[in-house]
């Protein structure tokens, strides 16, 4: 079997592979939407809870580069399918188990384990599947429904909590990846991978894909996207009943939840816009400009919380939008520079180092917010939302930097 290139078939392999996605991450914004909940509950301090959040992501690097580089010898199809068995056991595992620092660590690891075999390898299906000259639109759809999938967990969240405890929210939110794997199942045939019939790429062979230095650029970009997608999404809920707290006009009504929710379908349209406008205006520089202005809105959008409560969600919008701005541009430039029977081990190094970075964001942000006076301090939130911007100004200045000899002559 080929890839697809007839658009009713593509059509349908991507919407399946985009609802599958969703479904899997119901459990993936639990931990964030209870945050401030559980860090006073256990009573464990901002940097401890940071941890819990990064945890996730270290248990993501921890299997993404195996099961990313799997799909280069086996049918993707299969390692999305246990995959969703490891998010289904975590979320489970957190509702009866989670009990402190530890516990709760090391069942988010095992929540960012199933991720890692999801995510990238559910795109790696998705490409094996369809071809043709509309394959970055579809690669921007796919990472597009990150969003959706993190605006369902958010809201899954927010209702089973508002009616019951956050153990049975935990447990519920399993369900999710469970349909998935049934959707996966029943509606992709398997398939093997480009290059099965030749000598298979060794496991982790990554060497041949660093050397590409096109690919080893999305790879960096990558990684200081997600140091401030990742840090924001761990942190938001929590930032905004705490400007809630502060909110100088007005009762919200929405409630924290919910408005992170819908800041996070915002990057949808942010997503699949900015990879065509990248398309269209040169991909290189339109990174580099989104990355110069989520970085720079970044030192504004935590000092927002004071201000009436609607315009501080304006605020984080805006910055969320730019932030999801580069990111289908990113992924879907990877895949065109990537070699085809090694983009398996290109998506393990890309999502090893963006994830790498999501794990060490959360962990930062809940640092310099304990060092700069604390999570009722409005300054420390404002510091904390800096260090997320601080990646993405310093790689836009060094590209302006890197390319202004070249403008020079």
């Amino acid at each position: 079997m080929t890839p697809s290139s007839d658009n009713s078939g593509a059509l349908r392999v991507v919407g399946l592979m985009c609802l599958a996605e969703s479904l899997s991450m119901t459990g993936f914004a639990a931990y964030p939407a209870f945050l401030a909940l559980l860090r006073d509950t256990w009573g464990i301090s901002n940097s401890e809870a940071g941890f819990i959040g990064g945890a996730f992501f270290g248990g993501y690097m921890s299997a993404v580069l195996i099961l990313s580089s799997l799909t280069d010898r086996f049918d993707a199809r299969r390692v999305y399918l246990l995959s969703c068995a490891l998010s289904g056991i975590s979320a489970v595992g957190f509702a009866f188990f989670a009990g402190g620092v530890l516990s709760a660590a090391l069942l988010q690891a095992l929540a960012g384990a199933g991720l890692a075999g999801t995510y990238m390898p559910g795109l790696k299906a998705l490409t094996d599947r369809v071809a043709g000259p509309r394959q970055s639109r579809y690669i921007a759809f796919y990472t597009s429904t990150f969003g959706i999938g993190t605006s369902l967990s958010l809201l899954l969240a927010g209702w089973f909590g508002g009616l019951l405890s956050w153990r049975w929210a935990f447990g519920l939110l399993a369900a999710g990846p469970a349909a998935a794997a049934l959707l996966v199942i029943s509606g992709l045939r398997p398939l093997p991978p480009p290059g099965a019939d030749a000598r298979r790429p060794a496991l982790l062979s990554l060497d041949v894909v660093l050397r590409e230095r096109s690919v080893m650029g999305y790879i960096l970009g990558y990684g200081v996207h997600c140091w401030e997608l990742f840090g924001l999404r761990s942190w938001m809920v929590a930032f905004i009943v705490f400007a809630y707290g502060l909110a100088q006009a007005g009762q919200p009504w929405v409630s924290a939840t919910e408005a992170a929710a819908v800041i996070n379908l915002m990057g949808l349209p942010a997503s699949i816009l900015g990879n065509e406008a990248a398309g269209r205006f040169g991909r290189v520089r339109f990174i580099v400009a989104v990355m110069m202005a989520s970085g720079s809105l970044a030192w504004l959008a935590g000092f927002t919380a004071g201000w009436p409560w609607w315009l501080t969600i304006l605020l984080l919008t805006v910055y969320f939008v730019c932030i999801m701005g580069d990111s289908a541009a990113l992924t879907a430039g990877l895949v065109a520079a990537a070699p085809p029977n090694q983009r398996g081990a290109a998506m393990a190094a890309y999502s090893f180092m963006g994830f790498g970075a999501g794990f060490i964001a959360p962990l930062v942000f809940g640092a310099v917010l304990d060092v700069a006076g604390g999570k009722a301090d409005l300054t420390a939130w404002g510091a904390a939302f800096g260090s997320l911007g601080a990646g993405c100004l310093i790689a836009s200045c060094a590209a302006r930097l890197r390319r202004l000899p070249h403008r020079v002559k």
